[in-house]
């Protein structure tokens, strides 16, 4: 399946040390980030995480420069499993649920963090666009890949509008979003998000299919005139039991 083209390519975290000082150095530096966020709901300065982990701050400045760096490695760690998840479920719709479920908790259990990539993210656009980023500006869209998977077993049947049209919807609701909108604006406990969530995710892949349908039908022939056919003559369509296809 080809992948839509994304707009920047997703920061790629740091590699962490294997093993010694300089591992246990890179964890204490992550550790104490995630626990200042999680305390704060900000992101910190690498200065500010040096000092609370007792490390010299050049020290921390060679694994981690800059905040994105920082951040890149805390979504890692916190969405690592997420990233590596795979599925040979052949049913599209059941492997976008299985994807959906099986993340839930971990939006819930690292919410601060995710929350504060996406505050980093839309300070660095404002700086960007005012022309004073001096950093390497922290780059989402580790979903791409992880939904690409996800709706492989339904690509094959959508036309490529169509096929991207759902890879990029699904984009939308697949992520702290949904949680940041329906908890802060509505007031939604976690289980009603997640329920909400995976109605959305339902309803695009029906959108989708339909469209998928609709494309695949032959145009039906044109009509001497508006009064050939009269109401009372025209045939009426089947009945269908409403029902989810």
């Amino acid at each position: 399946m080809r992948m839509a083209r994304l707009k920047h390519q997703p920061s790629k975290p740091p590699e962490p040390p294997v093993r010694g000082v300089k591992a246990a150095t890179f964890n204490a530096l992550l550790d104490t980030a995630m626990a200042l966020i999680r305390q704060d709901g900000h992101i910190p300065s690498v200065a500010e995480v040096a000092v609370r982990s007792r490390v010299s701050r050049a020290t921390a400045y060679r694994y981690f420069p800059s905040r994105s760096a920082l951040i890149t490695a805390v979504i890692d760690a916190s969405l690592g499993p997420v990233r590596k998840l795979s599925s040979d479920n052949p049913d599209g719709r059941a492997r976008v649920h299985e994807l959906f479920t099986q993340t839930f908790p971990r939006f819930k259990e690292f919410e601060p963090q995710l929350r504060a990539a996406a505050q980093l993210s839309l300070e660095q656009w404002g700086l960007e666009r005012a022309g004073l980023l001096e950093e390497e500006p922290y780059r989402r869209g580790h979903r791409v890949g992880i939904l690409q998977h996800a709706i492989a077993p339904i690509a094959p049947m959508l036309p490529a509008a169509v096929r991207d049209r759902l890879h990029r919807a699904l984009s939308v609701i697949y992520g702290i979003e949904p949680y940041i909108i329906l908890k802060d604006i509505w007031g939604l406990r976690d289980r009603e998000v997640d329920r909400i969530a995976l109605w959305m995710a339902d309803a695009l892949i029906d959108a989708a299919l339909r469209d998928a349908g609709a494309a695949a039908l032959p145009a039906l022939p044109a009509q001497a005139s508006p009064a050939a056919t009269t109401t009372a003559d025209a045939p009426r369509p089947p009945l269908r039991t409403p029902g989810r296809r």
